[in-house]
């Protein structure tokens, strides 16, 4: 699984944190930040929901 983040998309929602706290988190200004941009295939789930929730659909994912 490949992960990318659209920063300029970012709406600062904090729903990707919330979802996949291990995988992105946020700057002081409140924009996501990927954290590891290929993780296990164990957090997948965890990773497709933090995109389904991104307001800004800012996360994409290829397998």
């Amino acid at each position: 699984m490949k992960v990318t983040l659209d920063q300029d998309k970012c709406v600062a929602s904090g729903q990707c944190v919330v979802a996949a706290g291990d995988v992105f988190d946020q700057d002081d200004d409140g924009i996501a930040v990927l954290l590891d941009p290929a993780p296990p295939s164990a957090r997948a789930e965890d990773v497709q929901q933090a995109a389904a929730v991104c307001p800004a659909l800012a996360i994409r994912i290829q397998d």
